[in-house]
Order: structure tokens, then C-alpha cells, then sequence
């Protein structure tokens, strides 16, 4: 997971600024957008910390995603918001614990095997909670009210107004993206690498790669929960097919089409794959051909992703191109 170049750094901040006046003139509707594509992108990021730091593709990500939305709807109270400071760290705490138990036995596995028993859990958690009545059943749950951030009994912030959410998830979408560039940076983040670059000579320097590996996992895990419980917030209303693999081929959809190599990649990838399905559905009804054709075109003529249009070249390719 290769850092950002400083051009593309001052970009990005460029981008945070004006993402933060949109909420003085846009519509309703366009905020609601934003703050969606936001959401997605910090589950991108998410993902891409296990794919491109671990090496590790999943096909059930979405299992966390759904169970960071349905603890919040299951643990809110009904007759009031349940509070901000006590909900969010249970909701990330059930999330990153599920992920240490199921990772527990996922990276154990590599290769196709991991990319099965991921999908395999994710799917469990899909026909457990689609049939579940507590949860539900598949009509899922609706939230009455949503969290609220109080300080000595008064309200600090309202989630209910729109542009105070699309605010909170900015930061919090900014907030994820520095916390993995920490985490990448330590030396946590040095021996994770190694491990994708080559594990069997990680384990012969004395890394105990299989903890590495579930400690990647878990944090993953819990980053997804972050995720599911801002979107539960959004639309006060979960059902099972959050955690669909769908939902899990999606995500990593929009990390492949970022780019595997850069930190920045899933976040451009939700970005663009999210716009641009809103663009392409109202100007064509078969919209999901148009997509793919872009999905492919990308994945052929772009194999370090959107992001790979901002790498400067190696002096030697270069050269070569000359």
C-alpha cells in the first residue's frame, strides 16, 4: 500500500474543503448522496486495508458492514436516540470481536480457501438475521430515532439535521483514511506488508504471521462496523441484505477500480463508482452495461486503478515509453 504523492495529498485536502461548502447550497437530495458515498468509502477503506495491506481478498466483508448496522438498530432504545457515547463503542467493539472470531479461522486459509470461508460466514450471517424474528425477519428493522451526542443532559449535535450527519461523516471519513496511513506507517503496518510481499520468509524472521494477519482482520472488521452504523444512522432502517455478498463483491469492486496499491485507491473508487452509477441512470435505462464496459475498461487499460493516472513513473519506464 504505497502513500499518497504530496501533489495528490494537497488534492485530496483541496477536495475535503470543497466537499465541506456543498452543504450551503446543495438540495436535499444531493446531500443525502454525498453522505451515502461517504459511508461507502470509508467500507472501501476498510476493505482495502485487508486486500492491499494483508493481501487478503474477502467476499464477506459485508458481514460486518450489516452487523455494525443492526447492533445499532437492535440496541437503540425505542422511546428515545440511544447515545453516541456509549453506542458507538459497543457497535465497534461487536464488530471488531466478530471479526477476531471469525478471522480466528478465515486466516488460517489463503488464496481461493480464505475467499470461500469468508463468503461462507457472510452468507450465514445473511440467512441468520433474514430469518431471524428478533431481528426482524426480511423485513429488517426500523430505527425510531436516531443516536444522539449529549453533554450533561443537553444535545451538542443533531443527527437529525443533514447537513450536520454529512459533516460527522466527513470527519469521520477523513479521520479513517489518516488513521490507516498511521497504522500502515508503524511497524504493525512494515510487517503486515511483508507478510503480503512474502509470508513464508516473515515467518522465518520470527513474525508470528498468523497473528499479523488476524489483528489486520479485526481492525478491518471493526472499521466496516464504523460504516454499517453511519449508514444505519442515515436511513434508520436495516435488512438483511446489507450483508449479502453482493454487497461484499460491490465494495471490492470499488477497490479494484481505485487501485490496489494506493491508500487513496478505495476512497476514489467509492467516489467514482457511486457517481457514476447515479450519472449513467439517468441517461440510459441499461445503465449496468455501460458500467461494466467502464468497470472493464479500467481493470485493462488502468491495472494500478484510477489512482495509477496520479503515480509518477519509474525513471526506467519512463525511458522505456521514450
Amino acid at each position: 500500500m504505497e502513500p499518497a504523492p504530496r501533489l495528490v495529498n494537497w488534492l485530496l485536502l483541496a477536495a475535503l474543503v470543497a466537499l465541506a461548502f456543498i452543504p450551503q447550497f446543495a438540495d436535499r437530495y444531493h446531500i443525502q448522496l454525498l453522505t451515502k458515498i461517504m459511508t461507502m468509502a470509508i467500507f472501501a477503506m476498510s476493505l482495502g486495508l485487508l486486500v492491499s495491506g494483508v493481501g487478503l481478498v474477502s467476499l464477506g466483508h459485508a458481514a460486518f458492514f450489516g452487523l455494525g448496522a443492526y447492533l445499532l438498530a437492535l440496541l437503540s432504545p425505542a422511546g428515545e436516540g440511544a447515545a453516541v457515547w456509549w453506542i458507538l463503542p459497543v457497535v465497534l467493539a461487536g464488530t471488531t470481536a466478530a471479526a477476531f472470531l471469525i478471522g480466528a479461522l478465515a486466516v488460517r486459509t489463503s488464496g481461493v480457501y480464505f475467499i470461500m470461508l469468508t463468503l461462507a460466514f457472510g452468507q450465514m450471517l445473511f440467512y441468520l438475521f433474514h430469518d431471524s424474528k428478533f431481528a426482524g425477519g426480511s423485513d429488517g428493522r426500523f430505527m425510531n430515532f436516531r443516536p444522539v451526542v449529549t453533554w450533561m443532559g443537553d444535545d451538542l449535535i443533531s443527527l437529525n439535521d443533514r447537513p450536520t450527519l454529512f459533516y460527522v461523516t466527513l470527519v469521520l471519513m477523513a479521520l479513517s483514511y489518516l488513521a490507516i496511513g498511521v497504522v500502515m506507517k508503524a511497524p504493525f503496518g512494515r510487517a503486515v506488508l511483508g507478510i503480503r510481499v512474502n509470508e513464508s520468509r516473515m515467518r522465518a524472521l520470527g513474525f508470528n504471521t498468523y497473528l499479523y494477519k488476524l489483528v489486520a482482520f479485526a481492525l478491518a472488521g471493526g472499521m466496516a462496523g464504523l460504516a454499517g452504523f453511519i449508514y444505519a444512522t442515515q436511513y434508520r432502517v436495516v435488512n438483511p441484505a446489507l450483508f449479502h455478498w453482493r454487497e461484499s463483491g460491490l465494495v471490492l469492486m470499488m477497490v479494484i477500480l481505485g487501485g490496489l496499491r494506493s491508500r487513496l485507491g478505495p476512497l476514489v473508487g467509492a467516489f467514482a463508482l457511486v457517481l457514476l452509477e447515479e450519472a449513467l441512470q439517468s441517461l440510459t435505462d441499461h445503465w449496468l452495461m455501460a458500467m461494466g464496459i467502464f468497470v472493464i475498461a479500467v481493470v485493462l487499460l488502468l491495472p494500478d486503478g484510477l489512482t495509477g493516472l496520479f503515480r509518477r513513473k519509474p525513471k526506467a519506464a519512463e525511458a522505456a515509453d521514450a
